[in-house]
């Protein structure tokens, strides 16, 4: 039955299952709780004031950003307990600074001399002692140290010599993203545990100080078998999940609490499409599905009350047109759909789906209630 609050909607617009997000937190946090380390939810995904007030054990933190626009909202809302988890530049430690003399205990990230020297130079001149935790490389995916690099030590020293705080080890674990199922992803886990655990150890024995040591990646916080060693861990994804994750087994695809709504404008019946006025403008670019072996184009396509339509994907994105067809190895037969009718897509990347709107249409756990509306902020 479609929902008739659904049918008063602007399209394209963006949905959220409040009753599929809740599920997701409370799995994750669960899961965390058993294995003896605090959970720090990644706030990027969302980039809502609303939707973190779900994710926060308490409510002034911990959370992750990775701007400093959402620290920055965040703190101004009473969200004090922040790590800004990308490295930080010389140009942006006066806006830390800021955030702390506003109450706001904001930790930076860094993984190079050059970084840590900075960090040193505006603690001495602010009198803040502005804390930082070292990152520590696990995988090759991206940014960080090695815990076997000199350079960590020297990292280290410079800030606690400097005149800055170090706070601890920090690590991603990117490239679970690439594994597949439960085992490989736990096998990530520990590769990231490992690699934080030692990096702890090495600066512990330079006589350095080392309280926090922290993990985090979707894939891997739902694996791991054990935490031994670890503070918190850090995961942002799972509050909607998305195709992405569920084509490396995560989640199912029931379990994504995010979706675009859409209404049919057209058809092109001797191609088999159907055009929908969502394009990529509200889906984004992203298709990160594409190197996995399920490629699901743009999205999967649901009818109104998000039940996936068998063989229906978004194949096609324009920037305002999406087009619509049956997959290529689908035999199966597919509904008529009339102009007219209002569909939901799955997306690819909850996150990158959701930096394309404003805001959050949320479809109540209370079959009886009325929509709400949670406004989301983006900027750097």
């Amino acid at each position: 039955m479609p929902d008739p609050r659904l049918s008063a909607l602007p399209t394209p617009c963006l949905l959220v299952d409040e009753a599929k997000m809740k599920r997701n937190i409370d799995r994750l946090s669960a899961r965390a709780t058993a294995l003896g380390v605090s959970l720090r939810p990644h706030l990027k995904t969302t980039k809502s004031v609303d939707a973190a007030r779900y994710v926060l054990t308490n409510g002034n933190g911990p959370a992750t950003v990775s701007t400093l626009a959402e620290a920055e909202a965040f703190a101004k809302v009473g969200i004090t307990d922040i790590i800004y988890a990308v490295g930080i530049t010389a140009s942006k430690l006066d806006r830390v600074i800021a955030l702390h003399r506003s109450g706001c205990n904001l930790i930076v990230l860094l993984d190079n001399v050059e970084q840590a020297q900075a960090v040193a130079s505006a603690s001495r001149s602010s009198r803040i002692a502005i804390p930082a935790l070292i990152e520590i490389d696990c995988d090759g995916h991206r940014s960080g140290l090695t815990f076997d690099d000199p350079a960590l030590v020297d990292v280290g020293r410079i800030l606690t010599q400097g005149g800055a705080a170090l706070r601890g080890v920090l690590c991603h674990a990117g490239g679970s993203y690439g594994a597949v199922g439960v085992v490989a992803h736990a096998k990530c886990a520990e590769q990231e545990r490992l690699a934080v655990v030692n990096a702890a150890e090495a600066l512990r024995g330079a006589g350095l100080q080392c309280p926090v040591v922290s993990v985090g990646s979707t894939p891997t916080a739902h694996a791991a078998q054990d935490l031994t060693g670890v503070t918190e861990m850090r995961a942002g994804v799972y509050v909607f999940f998305d195709l992405v994750m569920a084509g490396i087994e995560v989640c199912c695809i029931d379990d994504i609490a995010l979706s675009v709504l859409t209404t049919v404008i057209g058809h092109q019946s001797t191609r088999g499409w159907i055009i929908c006025d969502a394009g990529w403008m509200a889906m984004s670019r992203d298709r990160g599905t594409a190197a996995q072996d399920v490629d699901q184009g743009y999205g999967i396509v649901c009818d109104s009350a998000g039940v996936p339509i068998p063989g229906l994907i978004m194949v096609q994105a324009n920037q305002e047109h999406g087009v619509i067809a049956r997959r290529p190895d689908f035999k199966g037969a597919v509904p008529a759909i009339p102009v007219g009718t209002q569909l939901r897509i799955l997306p690819n990347h909850a996150c990158a789906t959701a930096a394309q709107h404003s805001g959050y249409h949320v479809i109540p756990e209370k079959p009886e209630a009325t929509l709400m509306n949670w406004p989301r902020f983006g900027g750097w």
